[in-house]
């Protein structure tokens, strides 16, 4: 008969090895569930997807439930390392593989690849994201009334651009948008969809978003991924002698920060609500009218502290408009920003992330996204002097 205390010390034990102490599927720090099918140790979250794949995965505490000394032995000759030899050795290296604070469909069809599809096991040259063409239809966010409607979108390698098209597609793409400049990041929140995906891109050196999703979360991940190896070969064409490691962090990125925050105008008008995205490797922030708009308002550059740029909490006073009191103050070497945060910990969040991305070096590319942004201040400065002018 199975010694249940003795079963549980060996298990923990096993969990704490350093090729276990991180969850095989998302990396997260110390799991305490495993796989007694796969012979791996995994967390409470990625769980919850291999108790869905029953007849390939079954799952256990490995301190609460009770364990046979085989299934324990079973865990002793396999685990993690010897997983992820076998079914992550062919894997791409743009494909996005998820982090613990990533979306449930990100981590649900990476479980899948792996120990489901078995994508990874065998070395093949063409998987549906690598296939130099992607389309397919997906559902859009309107820019008038905000509806979501169903169009077909086509992205190339060929000639590196991402295409969506309306009803009529004889009159051409509504949009072709180059693959220089694009993003792509899941954001079920804010969109109001499990599978919602943002994806941003430049047009005359402002940025714009669209958003869409896709009712297969194993459809809209492929699009991901699509993105993410069009992407790499871009990269790998721009910046040749640049090495995988180099490249893969400009692949696609999360956004370091996003909320609202209250600003004021270049004129010191009234306080207004804005949403804010921090980009810290193109070091911007931007800010749109609300969350879902598909064009930016502005764009201030964040430098570094060795150029003069600076970023602390405040409690501003005379300020006029504003209904927060939790003020940030960014210093640049052309001015000073002064937000407003809703709440203390917001204020702490954001300074926070400022701080993070003025502590970095500015790179040589750095200097031309600034004086680009410069620019485009200045115009959007003279464009408001005018417009008041105007009235």
């Amino acid at each position: 008969m199975a010694n249940r205390e003795k079963n549980k010390k060996t298990l923990l034990e096993l969990a704490k090895l350093p090729e276990n102490s991180c969850c095989a599927d998302c990396g997260a720090a110390d799991p305490d569930w495993a796989s007694y099918t796969l012979g791996i140790f995994v967390c409470l979250n990625c769980s919850g997807t291999h108790r869905n794949l029953s007849t390939i995965s079954r799952i256990k505490s490995i301190r609460l439930d009770f364990w046979d000394d085989e299934l324990v032995q079973f865990m002793k000759s396999n685990g993690n390392r010897a997983a992820k030899n076998f079914y992550e050795k062919y894997v791409p290296v743009f494909y996005y593989q998820p982090q613990p604070d990533d979306c449930e469909v990100l981590r649900e069809q990476w479980i899948r690849a792996k120990y489901e599809r078995k994508e990874f096991t065998e070395e093949k040259t063409e998987r549906p994201y690598t296939a130099g063409v992607y389309e397919g239809m997906l559902w859009k966010k309107g820019k008038d009334n905000g509806q979501f409607l169903e169009r077909k979108f086509v992205l190339s390698v060929h000639d590196f651009t991402l295409k969506y098209y309306k009803e009529d597609e004889s009159k051409g793409p509504k949009a072709t948008i180059s693959v220089k400049g694009l993003n792509a990041t899941f954001q079920p929140e804010k969109i109001g969809h499990a599978h919602g995906l943002q994806i941003t891109y430049s047009v005359d050196d402002h940025t714009r978003n669209l958003f869409v999703y896709h009712k297969n979360g194993w459809e809209i991940v492929n699009w991901f991924n699509a993105i993410r190896a069009i992407r790499h070969v871009y990269l790998k064409t721009a910046f040749p002698t640049a090495s995988d490691g180099d490249l893969i962090p400009w692949i696609t990125r999360s956004y370091l920060k996003e909320g609202y925050m209250e600003k004021t105008g270049p004129l010191r008008e009234p306080f207004k609500k804005r949403w804010f995205i921090l980009d810290s490797l193109d070091r911007k922030l931007l800010y749109f009218k609300t969350q879902l708009d598909a064009i930016e308002l502005g764009v201030v550059f964040i430098g570094s502290e060795n150029h003069g740029y600076s970023v602390r909490e405040c409690v501003p006073k005379g300020t006029r408009g504003n209904k927060w009191k939790c003020g940030v103050i960014v210093e640049t070497p052309d001015r000073q920003f002064v937000f407003m945060c809703e709440q203390e910990r917001d204020q702490r969040e954001w300074v926070e992330a400022l701080k993070t991305v003025i502590s970095k070096p500015m790179m040589p590319q750095d200097y031309t996204s600034k004086i680009i942004t410069l620019l485009i201040r200045c115009a959007n400065v003279a464009k408001h002097k005018w417009g008041v002018k105007k009235k």
